[in-house]
């Protein structure tokens, strides 16, 4: 990436250069272009759907514009609020019963539509409803059908901007049917941070004109064994931005609780190794740390598409790739393009594979064989109390690491050893 510029980036370059997009824009509210346009410097399916606005190319980034599809070939640019926030509230999980089927395994839900077919089976889906009696009747590709909604102008924003869609191309991940209502689902593999409310309103005003029954539209993230439901209106079916949080629900299938006197145990019995020959971690999210785990559980990617995936800007991909190398768990290696592609280690697969309680543990236990954690860790047992940012600062100054680190460093990255602690913590059951 020439310049730290995705080739995505560069194509729309060459495509606002060519098309003169934003004088069009700022002339015409919006610009429509065709796929056979973008086809012309690089595949339109690659270059129109971003997941999260970090991931929009720099040059609409920096001129506040998105894009959206308008017909089954057709594209429009403008200043649209394409996108939702999505929160995660510290509640309690509820326990989910497996249903113990031979060809569904839990600690193997890697793909969305795993994930979905498990929420369906272990009566995740009944749950939101409300309902005993559910069906899984809708999923794939089909048509948009033909409406208009109006959608908020990032550069006026009390001016909204109004957009006609005929028949463009949507997905659904999963449409599930009661006898009370219908329920469409968005889903991801990890712990998504945004929402890209597109992908509940277009399939939203498809079926709201289809049946008599409420549609209520829902997105799904899984990550680290929790369930995350969230179900949403739109207080206005013509209004794009209109959508509203009206439930967060959380589920979870633990075989087995993991007990603070657990992770004691676990730390007296790790020998302690010596730092890594990699980064000291800049990451301060453990949960992030699995979920990219997670996503390279389906197979070896190239850091473009761990960065789209994963839903990060470059600059976190590198700091969550360099975290799991240090643990051991990811290893480098260069495509026949010359790419940089990522893979996980033997040692990461195993532990991947194992079931809840003892896939934490491994992860506890690996990170607890490093010096700088294992030190950290043990004032805590002594103490009963959590070391502090100023006592893991000088475990940090005098600890050796193959990658010598200045104070300034060491103070940032000393966060991280507090915010994995706090995974921990929060994985451990009250006894």
């Amino acid at each position: 990436m020439a310049g730290g510029k995705t080739k995505i980036d560069t194509a729309w370059e060459r495509l606002f250069e060519r098309h003169d997009i934003l004088a069009r824009v700022n002339a015409g509210g919006s610009f429509r272009i065709a796929s056979a346009q973008i086809n012309e410097v690089r595949e339109a399916r690659l270059m129109a759907k971003f997941d999260r606005s970090i991931h929009l190319p720099e040059i609409f980034r920096k001129n506040q514009l998105s894009i959206l599809p308008v017909t089954r070939g057709d594209y429009l640019i403008g200043p649209f609020v394409t996108h939702e926030p999505v929160r995660y509230q510290p509640i309690t999980p509820r326990p989910v019963e497996n249903p113990r089927l031979e060809t569904l395994n839990p600690d193997e839900l890697y793909s969305e539509a795993a994930i979905l077919l498990f929420a369906y089976n272990s009566g995740i889906i009944h749950d939101v409803m409300g309902s005993d009696t559910v069906r899984f009747t809708v999923n794939g590709r089909m048509a948009s059908g033909v409406f208009s909604f109006s959608i908020r102008n990032k550069l006026q924003p009390h001016v909204p901007a109004t957009v006609e869609v005929q028949n463009s191309q949507i997905e659904i991940d999963a449409g599930f049917e009661s006898p009370e209502a219908f329920l469409i689902c968005e889903a991801k593999n990890q712990a998504s941070e945004e929402l890209l409310i597109r992908q509940l309103y277009y399939p939203y005003r498809l079926w709201v004109e289809k049946i008599s029954k409420p549609v209520i539209p829902a997105f799904l993230a899984f990550s680290n064994g929790v369930f995350h439901v969230f179900t949403y209106a739109f207080k206005d079916k013509f209004d794009y931005n209109s959508i509203d949080l009206r439930r967060h629900d959380a589920y979870a299938f633990m075989d087995e609780d993991i007990t603070l006197q657990d992770i004691i145990e676990l730390w007296r019995n790790t020998p302690v190794g010596v730092e890594p020959n990699a980064p000291f971690p800049q990451a301060d999210s453990f949960l992030r740390v699995m979920d990219l785990l997670s996503i390279l559980c389906g197979g070896e990617l190239t850091r473009t598409e761990v960065t789209l995936k994963y839903e990060f800007d470059p600059r976190q991909t590198s700091y969550y790739v360099s975290a799991c190398e240090y643990l051991g768990f990811i290893e480098r290696f260069r495509t026949a393009d010359n790419e940089r592609g990522y893979r996980l280690t033997a040692s990461a697969r195993r532990t991947m594979s194992l079931p809840y309680r003892q896939k934490h543990l491994a992860l506890i236990r690996k990170t607890l064989e490093n010096p700088v954690f294992h030190r950290a860790f043990g004032i805590f047992v002594e103490t009963n109390s959590r070391p502090d940012k100023e006592k893991i600062c000088q475990i940090m100054q005098e600890s050796k690491f193959s990658h010598p680190i200045n104070m300034t460093t060491i103070n940032r990255r000393s966060s991280t050893v507090i915010a994995w602690f706090d995974w921990m913590f929060r994985l451990a059951v009250t006894e």
